[in-house]
């Protein structure tokens, strides 16, 4: 027998939230087995775990926006229900690479595709992305490509 796919688990996890009356766990997990379809639907495809843990992450990142700018018009109800939310998104993701670790990926990706300086970010980037989605914010790892791309 085959182990449990991610989607499997969030599955799971949505049927004990249910069992339990945990509405707010309950609603961020339909939310985001429905991202899963509507990904799955559009792209006539059945998501594996690398695919989950990219919508997690995207849907991760619109919280986070989301609370920026709840704070700034100073609505705490709806920042706590974000938080909420991430917290039970969060569960989800792959451990988190260190620093060391996203450093090691950068320097075999630009090893890897020959990169001369800043005009090959996008191919660095591109080996980097499937290796690292999920598991760190991409937009530090593309700051952290683009700072060695330029001492080239």
């Amino acid at each position: 027998m085959t182990a449990p796919t991610l989607k499997d688990r969030i599955t799971e996890d949505m049927k004990a939230a249910m069992r339990a009356r945990e509405a707010d766990r309950l609603g961020a997990i339909r939310m985001l087995l429905a991202a899963i379809k509507q990904k799955e639907v559009d792209e006539r495809i059945v998501a594996d775990d690398a695919q989950v843990a990219a919508i997690v992450d995207k849907l991760i990142k619109q919280r986070r926006d989301s609370i920026a700018a709840f704070e700034q018009a100073g609505r705490t109800d709806l920042v706590e229900r974000e938080r909420a939310e991430v917290d039970v998104l969060s569960v989800y993701l792959p451990a988190q690479a260190s620093e060391e670790e996203v450093a090691a990926e950068v320097e075999a990706a630009i090893a890897a595709t020959g990169a001369g300086g800043p005009q090959d970010m996008g191919k660095v980037m591109g080996v980097l992305k499937p290796r690292l989605a999920g598991r760190t914010d991409l937009s530090k790892v593309s700051g952290i490509v683009k700072a060695r791309l330029a001492q080239r």
